[in-house]
């Protein structure tokens, strides 16, 4: 694909959502610093009925620490994995009320070092909550950026090294959400809405699908 091609994908996906943003609830870098990581392998649905019981009671870490792992647990059973994600999510309350006077690090290396913490995590964090220019990729951005051909890579480095190179200045900070819901709601993995997409004449996946009747 080519830039200009790419240029006219995002002109066209910032056009139709000007203000793109996560769909997890948060009110604080410290809340979307959680839902982030309880997001693991589970949907921000799942993430916003657990936090939605979970905030109004604890949503810092001091009071996060205070209900402990098993007092955690209670709120967020619903979600897979939540045994090791209310470890980590304690561990990481500890962590930040001894080393950072109980703020979330706006800092790469600093993130990643909490427990339950990765690249992507930081790097969702460093885009939604401070406004740095980073790309997470998650199973919904790859999968976009291999089928349309926009940024094709054999794993998630990959693919984030691509779109941080193709994609210009002025589209960086947003097109982390733009893809991720795009890829939610119409490029979506099994059946991809091709009819109703707003890019279907620029992408270059060669099986595109008919429009539903």
């Amino acid at each position: 694909m080519n830039k200009d091609k790419r240029r006219l994908i995002l002109e066209r996906l910032r056009e139709a959502n000007p203000k793109p943003t996560t769909e997890l609830n948060y009110t604080s870098p410290f809340e979307l610093l959680i839902a982030v990581i309880l997001s693991a392998q589970a949907t921000d649905v799942s993430v916003n009925k657990a936090t939605d019981k979970l905030y109004p009671v604890a949503n810092t870490p001091e009071t996060i620490l205070s209900l402990g792992v098993d007092g955690l647990k209670e709120y967020i059973k619903t979600i897979g994995l939540y045994n090791a994600k209310a470890e980590n999510i304690i561990k990481t309350c500890s962590i930040l009320i001894n080393l950072y006077n109980s703020h979330v690090p706006e800092d790469r290396k600093a993130l990643e070092s909490l427990p339950g913490v990765g690249r992507k995590t930081a790097n969702v964090v460093l885009n939604t909550a401070f406004g740095w220019p980073t790309i997470a990729v998650d199973t919904h951005i790859f999968r976009v950026a291999n089928r349309t051909g926009f940024a094709p890579g054999k794993n998630v480095d990959e693919v984030e090294e691509k779109l941080l190179r193709y994609v210009p200045a002025e589209f960086k900070l947003d097109v982390h959400h733009w893809l991720i819901l795009h890829g939610r709601y119409t490029c979506i993995a099994r059946k991809p809405r091709c009819g109703s997409c707003l890019i279907e004449d620029l992408c270059e996946f060669k099986q595109k699908t008919e429009p539903e009747e």
